[in-house]
């Protein structure tokens, strides 16, 4: 175990965080590869400390949410939540190798520094100080699998919390937004729609039911519906996009030119204000569906559609004057706070444990899901400063 650390200074990040991040990217835990490795190390790391954690798997235990408490376990505290899933790496052109940190320019290289292992070492690495500090009120660790693919793992954790007689008083998740405070984004739905016809030659095209041809009406139809939330809104312009998206993203059908296509699927998202409720937008399109099913019917009378949800992650809107809010501004250093367009597993906290979020933390998320990914040491050295502030504020009892 490495000794504890003074606070970074002003560009440079302790050796701690450096060598817990350079443990971190090593493991390769894209979202389709089993986390546990890479879990058992963080609580090993945790239990040579003194410090227990609790693991919550997923139903086949190959991937493990992990949460542990540093301080009193009979009062609320914080917790600090950040995924451990990364996204491929696949067909994207690296200067170097994306699970081995390389560090040039003042910048450190890797799957995840930004997004959001860096966040991640930096908060480890302050455990021996917390540890050192007899904590008034609790830290927490909440660590997570899945987020990249919708934020479907942590919920088998959130339900344990919501049962808890004590749990955390806020979450601080610490996705990249170069430490500005983060009190809003939007929620997003994934669906996939499949469109069931019929076959036959194209000479008789007729006596067939073109599953591509009624999928793209629907998309068209989507895609009308984003034009007049464009045009109409609501509106929430703390947002650079400030309006609810729709956003089609996948398209399949089809096997010959000269076969009327018996099946099509496609898959979309709608991304939406906190305000912007997205269930009736969802009936809007499978009515406009319904209308279309008579039709198919008269030529196949088992054609439609059938739909399947991919993803459902709700908004974060915590408000902005609250005592969490301010807090998060207190250890920031900072006075302003904003909303951004990406979604965090912060709304889960919320909707599942009523546990109140805010988003801080270092790194850009442009560098996020890009080749030679990165993360400024700077922004590591900031973190840790904003964890020293959290440790002295958690000391006193906050």
């Amino acid at each position: 175990m490495m000794p504890a650390s003074d606070p970074a200074g002003p560009s440079a990040c302790s050796p701690r965080t450096l060598e817990l991040l350079r443990d971190l990217i090593a493991f390769d835990t894209t979202s389709r590869n089993s986390n546990l490795d890479l879990i058992h190390h963080i609580r090993d790391y945790l239990a040579a400390l003194g410090v227990p954690s609790t693991l919550v798997f997923n139903e086949d235990r190959t991937k493990a949410n992990l949460y542990a408490t540093i301080g009193p376990a009979d009062r609320g505290g914080v917790c600090l939540s950040g995924h451990t899933d990364v996204v491929p790496v696949d067909d994207q052109d690296w200067a170097s190798d994306p699970f081995t940190l390389t560090e040039r320019d003042g910048k450190l290289f890797g799957r995840g520094t930004a997004d959001m292992k860096g966040f991640v070492a930096a908060a480890l690495a302050m455990a021996p100080d917390f540890l050192a500090a007899n904590l008034t009120t609790p830290i927490h660790y909440a660590f997570s699998y899945d987020e990249e693919l919708g934020c479907i793992g942590v919920p088998g954790l959130l339900n344990q919390l919501a049962g808890m007689a004590v749990k955390p008083r806020l979450c601080i998740v610490g996705e990249p937004t170069r430490m500005r405070v983060i009190v809003g984004h939007k929620g997003k739905v994934s669906m996939r729609c499949r469109v069931h016809g019929h076959a036959c030659h194209s000479s008789l095209a007729p006596q067939g039911v073109n599953a591509v041809e009624y999928a793209a009406e629907l998309v068209s139809f989507l895609r009308g519906m984003g034009r007049r939330f464009a045009e109409h809104g609501p509106f929430d312009h703390d947002y650079d996009v400030p309006y609810t998206t729709v956003h089609t993203g996948v398209m399949e059908g089809g096997t010959a030119r000269n076969i009327v296509p018996s099946d099509a699927s496609f898959e979309f998202e709608i991304r939406h204000l906190a305000d912007h409720p997205v269930a009736p937008m969802l009936k809007e399109l499978r009515d406009f569906a319904k209308t279309l099913e008579p039709e198919m019917r008269a030529v196949r009378h088992d054609a439609g559609f059938s739909w399947e949800t991919l993803s459902d992650s709700p908004a974060l809107d915590t408000p902005p004057d609250s005592e969490e809010v301010t807090l998060v501004k207190n250890l920031a250093e900072q006075n302003s706070h904003g909303k951004v367009a990406f979604g965090t597993e912060g709304a889960l906290f919320t909707s599942i444990a009523n546990i109140p979020a805010v988003v801080c933390g270092p790194g850009d998320i442009e560098q996020a899901h890009k080749p030679d990914e990165y993360v400024e040491l700077s922004e590591l050295a900031r973190a840790e400063r904003f964890l020293h502030r959290l440790k002295d504020a958690a000391q006193k009892g906050l």
